[in-house]
């Protein structure tokens, strides 16, 4: 057998392994490398992203839309620790990353060199995987067992070679690995089984939170859902798992969900979590029975106390409860609930159709509406802007990407990359605050130079808005939210992409019809009124801070303004 580089070996690899592109950007201590991919470039796709935080956001997001192996690179040092904000989000909404880092020549290592830093210990707490290659003989097999265990364990694996080693020839011939995995089913016994069933059907108020483990099983999630009578409620992973406007749909839980939701999860008698790891224990009933179905054993029990925990898929495991449980005799709990989520889709209804000015979010969600296709890719960042996506754009068929339990700023334009990487034929749509926006705004750049026709829509209020009403809700005064007027569309524009700006509700329905039009990449400003998304149900505490917060306004500016704040209260309480 002839010799190869090591890092034609790699790429090799990496293609068996059926990945067909890499997030990065070249750099001194990867260079070897990036040579190989320059060779191999007709085989696999290297897109150079601006900033490596972005790459790797870009990764953990084509990983979360599809299943497969994200992959990006970087230099040591600098390039390294740019990564790993995109590494944590990959490792908190538990997807398979690969993050190849580049460090110092073997040679150097360890002796302080430019550029050098420990990346075994920086990376140490959030790679399921994480070893730097010491010989170029090594490198076949530990690129292999990276990539099992991203996929098993569903996390980051960061691999760090040398440039140097890269270079070294190889035979390749005595591998103790190869590019194979194994999917066994995994399944709850029958003991286990007929208990959950005789708690399930003694519930006279059963309530299913369902997660991001729910999305592939939709049609298995409604049969059981109708059977036994129960309303679905979703958390924010769990968006678009089956249609907003769907009967049993509540809609999401939490800080940013409705308050039938909240309603029903809290007066619940049994609550069934399917593949979810909400976060929110005061958002969850205190002593109810409760079961939990998910795929990674610790998982179970791990965010409520639950009488029986069900591991596997849930694709799998709700047929099998579906056929065994007893119909619900009675469906009045669920219609009671439906009849308030319908006053409750009334009222978001209203608050889209308004059509005064200043524009507010719930706006821009209508002219959405019409704009977005029903197959569409939507790329959601952090902040109010979650709140108004959730709440107001009516999920069909689309899918939804977005750093879940990290909530990180950011996300947006990574998140559209990745998917108009992963879905080349369908309409991606980014949908940003201005502050996550400007974290990451330089590589709208890497969209324009890949020709890629994404819709980046800035809901732009010059301000960090829920940062401003978080400050409000703990009695404090705001301090130092406000971000300054910015012109999203011609920074758009001076890429070399597209950019449109709407300052009125008159402009609305024309301009954004005709950015969704263009078939080119493009920025769609839209500026609106600071206006705070409030909470489905809002706590005693949070009244009593906010009340704190004006008294303080008060006496410290001598004045106190109730702008859209009221105005939306009265809308949802």
């Amino acid at each position: 057998m002839f010799e190869k580089r090591a890092g034609e070996i790699l790429i090799d690899q990496l293609i068996e392994w059926g990945v067909d592109h890499i997030y990065g950007m070249p750099g001194n201590s990867i260079n070897e490398f990036i040579d190989d991919l320059r060779k191999r470039e007709d085989d696999i796709d290297f897109l150079q992203i601006r900033h490596e935080e972005v790459g790797a956001l870009a990764a953990s997001s084509y990983a979360k839309l599809t299943g497969k192996l994200g992959v990006c690179l970087s230099i040591a040092g600098p390039g390294a620790t740019h990564l790993m904000n995109g590494l944590y989000d990959a490792k908190k909404d538990k997807v398979p990353v690969l993050a190849i880092v580049g460090q110092v020549p073997s040679t150097a290592v360890g002796t302080d060199a430019h550029q050098e830093i420990n990346l075994e210990r920086m990376f140490d707490g959030v790679g399921v995987f994480n070893r730097r290659v010491e010989s170029a003989y090594q490198l076949p097999d530990m690129l292999n067992m990276a990539i099992r265990e991203a996929y098993v364990q569903k996390g980051v694996s960061v691999l760090i070679v040398p440039d140097d080693l890269f270079a070294k020839k190889l035979k390749n011939d005595k591998r103790k690995t190869s590019e194979t995995r194994v999917y066994p089913t995994i399944t709850p016994d029958q003991e286990t089984v007929e208990r959950t069933v005789s708690m399930i059907n003694n519930a006279k108020k059963p309530v299913i939170l369902a997660g991001k483990g729910a999305r592939d099983s939709r049609e298995e999630l409604v049969d059981f859902a109708e059977k036994i009578k129960a309303p679905i409620v979703l958390s924010l992973l769990g968006k678009g798992t089956i249609p907003d406007y769907h009967e049993l749909n509540l809609g999401q839980h939490g800080q940013i969900g409705t308050k039938p939701a909240f309603e029903a999860v809290m007066n619940t008698d049994m609550l069934i979590l399917i593949g979810t790891t909400f976060p929110y224990r005061d958002y969850l009933p205190d002593d109810v029975n409760a079961v939990q179905i998910e795929i990674k054993q610790d998982d179970l029990g791990k965010i409520y106390p639950i009488k029986e925990g069900l591991c596997g898929d849930a694709k799998h495991i709700l047929p099998r409860l579906t056929s065994l449980v007893s119909e619900a005799k009675s469906d009045e709990h669920l219609k009671s609930y439906q009849e308030k989520m319908k006053r409750w889709h009334i009222h978001m209804q209203e608050m889209k159709k308004e059509t005064t000015n200043p524009i507010h979010g719930p706006q821009v969600m209508y002219a959405l509406e019409k704009n977005v296709e029903k197959d569409a890719v939507i790329s959601c960042d952090v902040g109010n802007v979650t709140v108004w996506t959730t709440r107001f754009f009516p999920f069909t068929n689309q899918k939804f990407v977005i750093s879940g339990a990290l909530a990180s700023m950011g996300s947006g334009i990574p998140g559209a990359i990745a998917a108009q990487r992963a879905y080349p034929d369908k309409q991606v749509v980014g949908i940003c605050g201005d502050g996550g926006f400007t974290m990451v705004m330089h590589d709208f750049i890497t969209a324009v130079k890949y020709d890629m026709p994404v819709k980046i829509v800035v809901l732009n209020n010059s301000m960090i808005g829920m940062i401003k009403y978080e400050q409000q809700t703990k009695g404090n005064l705001n301090y130092e939210t406000d971000l300054g007027a910015v012109n999203f569309a011609k920074f758009a524009e001076s890429c070399g992409g597209e950019g449109y700006r709407i300052e009125k509700y008159e402009e609305m329905e024309t301009t954004m019809k005709q950015a969704f039009l263009s078939k080119k990449p493009a920025v769609i400003d839209v500026v609106i009124e600071d206006m705070a998304p409030l909470p489905g149900q809002i706590t005693y505490d949070q009244a009593v801070s906010y009340g704190e917060y004006l008294m303080k306004e008060f006496f410290t500016n001598g004045k106190v303004e109730f702008p859209d704040l009221e105005r939306t209260a009265r809308r949802l309480l």
